[in-house]
């Protein structure tokens, strides 16, 4: 976490958290979800017009990424300064690109080591790592085969809705927020 971050934090430890403006989808895209996003529903809805916009700031993403973490409820956030902003995920907290030699990194550019590889019933691949389990990018899904082929890591069958439950991550912290009348 940034040093300016955790000064903020100190300076003002009472600023509300901020739930449903920003999302994490399956391909490592952040979005930025303003009030009309989130009338249009749920980020993982699918509804046109509810993801937000893509998020193309390449200091602004590099920020979110140095300050990306988790609570002990498994639920994701940015510290923005003093401002826990709790992400909206797609799928997982992590999204894996595979390398030619099969290493991972993750959106935020993170390496790490995978300890097991799981698919669902659509065909998607994820990785569990020491860092947590991530959904594979699809672009390195025939990389992924082949690290399967040499048999880099058994592959094991999974149900991607008891994934959140199973790995202790939240997929929706604002599901669980009450909204302002």
């Amino acid at each position: 976490m940034d040093d300016l971050v955790k000064q903020a934090m100190a300076k003002w430890p009472n600023v509300p958290d901020c739930y449903g403006w920003l999302g994490l989808d399956e391909r490592g895209h952040w979005y930025l979800r303003d009030d009309a996003a989130q009338a249009c529903g749920a980020f993982q809805s699918g509804v046109p017009g509810s993801k937000g916009s893509l998020l193309q700031h390449e200091k602004l993403i590099e920020f979110i990424h140095r300050n990306y973490a988790v609570d002990e409820a498994g639920a994701w956030f940015f510290q923005n300064g003093p401002q826990r902003v709790y992400v909206e995920l797609a799928a997982t907290p992590w999204v894996w690109r595979m390398s030619d030699d099969f290493k991972l990194s993750a959106q935020t550019g993170q390496q790490a080591q995978a300890l097991a590889c799981f698919s669902d019933a659509e065909g998607r691949v994820y990785f569990e790592t020491s860092m947590g389990v991530g959904l594979l990018h699809t672009l390195d899904v025939a990389q992924a085969a082949e690290g399967l082929e040499q048999g880099l890591w058994p592959l094991q069958a999974l149900d991607a809705k008891e994934m959140p439950q199973r790995f202790g991550y939240c997929v929706s912290p604002a599901a669980g927020q009450k909204k302002p009348l």
